[in-house]
């Protein structure tokens, strides 16, 4: 035996054969893939000719179970990840109730709709779309508004976003826009954004997406607070009433609070030091009493006027604009209980596009169809099979009885012999119950259906910026420059520069030229000529009701105030600004340059709550500093305090500076304005302090504001 070999046996392990080596390598070569010149094809090698739409039977008809193609894509993006959600990961919830103002019963024969002395219980949950459970709260994305209502007929789930549209048309697409938005996959970067190559790459190939990244684009992608935000069902659904008669509808989620957000460098900044911001809000206003409120609102077209739009309403793409369409509030949800696990009930909720009860039924919408069979499919492996609504958290209030027994963690312990219908066993239990009047079974819509069996896109789906430019006309000056900052942002990451050529020239010129010239400027692309698709004629050029601005409640319920304070502060202006914040249902926290406790002009002691390093204003809603000499002096002389207000100006909050403290306006050189109020003290100060704070930014300061250092 050589002495290599004796070296190689003494160390326990021998010298590695390079030809066995270059066997394995060989042996893994062979499940390496190159698409290059390749054909598309299914998981057992069919080539595929259509991968745009869904099998449907006509143009606008239902999806059909037979479509393999569609079936196969989704089954198998659905089991990309465990045991997380594949999108919708990072989230979180709050358990309520909802109330109907008034029956609705010439609409629908629900039951929890049309009881207003009936509280029905409801949970629902929150969430980003793109990242992992890890990922921050406050990153620029969607948000999941799924909300499940526990009625006495069954649990019905309003699986919806905080904005009314979807990047595609048809569901065959959805794990391609999953796959663009999420981390690319060689490297698994970038989390929680989509400021990348892949997602750029897709919707500026995909036209029908132009009006939902704009959307993304805006103000709406960061909101300050879930319970700042609007939420919408996304996608036409039926209502159908006892006698049978069927409109279409749209919910809407309006809160109660008024819809206000972030700023973009507010957002980066609470993603580095407080990325758990919106979920902490939520458990914390909950814990106080402080409950969030949505009112629901619906928009209904009879089914007469399902075609006389600019627009087809089964395009999850395109909203009912306000204006056309009223919205009519029909009820009120509050959130007032925390979960008591955060496992067992906010991840293990199992929510389902089609979760329905009698009176409320589906569309033809494709991307509605798909979604049917998507939730069902996805909860089988995230859960672990078929018994997900046994799960307490999913379970409904109504009793659940059927013949569908055993299976991976069965709860029930069903008796009797018979586990089939009809049976003479059980004397026929459980039976069917005959649809209303006579009893309260579910049954279908009976739309009338006839087609050629096809794969298409009806050619009322082809009009993909007519809506877009709707929603940019509707924007406010400040709304307009932030999404065109949104865009510049996010395309400068992009590397390949024909991708940011591509979204400029042949999506954003077909919005708005003003926005395409922008925005090409500060990405280091030409400036397009002109847009490349023709503008239809629209009956709206724009919709107030679309921007934020319109959108504020009017009052300054729930707003969190930094009331800074340090030794020599008066007091006198600490308790009146309490008091008035208390009056007006905002909340206030005593924030000092330390922790430790802060002895007032008059000799008491107070002990701050934070400090400006523990919870900075990006924390807030606005600022406030009561007057005293030697407060000021040691504020005018500390970095913290001075950084504190420079970045609550920067972010276009309310600041009020009481007495002395009023010079450190001059000392930082900020000039007063609407937002920015200097008195003598804080008496003086509390009605324009409020009205400011109402107005949640004083956006006529952003030209000066951007010139601070961030």
């Amino acid at each position: 035996m050589s002495n290599d070999k004796k070296s190689s046996e003494l160390a326990g392990t021998d010298t590695p054969d390079r030809s066995n080596t270059s066997e394995k390598i060989d042996q893994l070569e062979r499940f390496r893939e190159d698409a290059t010149d390749r054909a598309l094809t299914t998981n057992t090698g069919t080539r595929i000719a259509d991968n745009q739409n869904t099998l449907k039977a006509g143009d606008r008809g239902p999806s059909l179970l037979e479509d393999f193609i569609m079936r196969e894509k989704i089954m198998h993006f659905d089991h990309e990840r465990i045991p997380e959600r594949v999108v919708h990961a990072r989230g979180s919830a709050a358990h309520g109730y909802f109330q109907v103002y008034e029956p609705l019963s010439d609409l629908t024969k629900a039951d929890f709709l049309n009881d207003p002395s009936k509280k029905t219980p409801v949970f629902v949950r929150f969430s980003t779309v793109q990242g992992p459970r890890g990922s921050a709260d406050t990153v620029r994305d969607v948000r999941g508004f799924a909300t499940k209502f526990y009625t006495d007929e069954g649990n019905f789930d309003l699986v919806g976003n905080n904005m009314p549209v979807f990047f595609i048309q048809d569901a065959i697409k959805f794990p391609d826009f999953v796959h663009a938005v999420k981390p690319e996959p060689h490297n698994e970067i970038p989390t929680g954004q989509s400021a990348h190559d892949t997602f750029w790459d897709f919707v500026s190939l995909t036209p029908e997406s132009a009006h939902m990244v704009l959307w993304v684009m805006s103000d709406r992608a960061i909101p300050v607070h879930f319970r700042g935000m609007q939420g919408f069902g996304v996608h036409t659904f039926r209502m159908i009433n006892a006698e049978g008669k069927s409109v279409f509808v749209k919910f809407h989620w309006r809160p109660v609070s008024g819809v206000y957000s972030l700023v973009w460098d507010e957002a980066q900044k609470l993603a580095g030091k407080d990325p758990d911001f919106n979920r902490r809000m939520l458990w914390e206003d909950i814990e106080k009493g402080d409950y969030p409120e949505w009112e629901l609102g619906i928009q209904v077209v009879p089914e007469e006027d399902e075609h006389k739009f600019d627009f087809d309403l089964l395009d999850a793409t395109k909203i009912i604009p306000e204006e056309l369409v009223p919205v009519r509030v029909v009820g009120k949800m509050t959130l007032n209980r925390n979960p008591d696990n955060f496992f067992a009930e906010t991840e293990q909720a199992a929510f389902h596009i089609g979760h329905i009860v009698p009176g409320i039924d589906f569309t033809n919408d494709p991307l509605l169809q798909g979604r049917l069979f998507s939730y069902t499919d996805t909860q089988l492996l995230r859960l672990g099979g078929p018994n997900f609504n046994e799960i307490p958290i999913n379970r409904p209030v109504s009793p659940v009885h059927n013949n569908q027994r055993d299976a991976l963690h069965r709860q029930a312990i069903n008796k009797g012999r018979a586990s089939y219908e009809p049976n003479s066993i059980d004397s026929g239990w459980p039976k069917e119950t005959p649809p209303a009047p006579s009893g309260g079974g579910f049954e279908s819509y009976p739309e009338r259906v006839s087609g050629t069996k096809i794969r298409n896109r009806s050619e009322s789906f082809g009009d993909h910026f007519s809506q877009a430019t709707l929603f940019w006309n509707s924007m406010s000056p400040p709304e307009k420059e932030h999404i065109i900052s949104a865009y510049s942002f996010e395309l400068a990451k992009v590397e390949r520069l024909f991708i940011r050529e591509r979204q400029v020239n042949e999506i954003l010129a077909n919005i708005d030229m003003t926005l395409a010239t922008r925005v090409a400027k500060n990405v280091g692309v030409a400036a397009p000529t002109g847009p490349t698709v023709a503008a239809r004629k629209q009956s709206l050029n724009e919709s107030p009701a679309l921007s934020q601005v319109n959108l504020l409640a009017g009052n300054i319920k729930s707003r969190k105030v930094a009331i800074l304070v340090t030794d020599g502060v008066e007091e006198s202006d600490i308790t009146y600004i309490k008091d008035l914040l208390m009056k007006e249902g905002a909340m206030s926290k005593l924030i000092g340059m330390s922790a430790s406790p802060v002895t007032t002009a008059g000799g008491s002691e107070l002990i701050p709550d934070a400090s400006m390093e523990g919870l900075p204003s990006i924390a807030f809603d606005a600022v406030f500093v009561p007057g005293g000499a030697a407060a000021a002096k040691a504020m005018a002389a500390d970095g913290n305090a001075q950084h504190y207000l420079l970045e609550a100006y920067k972010h276009l909050k309310a600041i009020a500076l009481c007495g002395d403290a009023g010079s450190l306006a001059s000392h930082l050189r900020l000039d007063p304005d609407e937002g920015l109020l200097l008195a003598s003290k804080g008496g003086e100060l509390g009605d324009k302090f409020v009205a400011a704070m109402a107005k949640h930014r004083v956006w006529a300061r952003e030209p000066k504001a951007k010139a601070i250092p961030a």
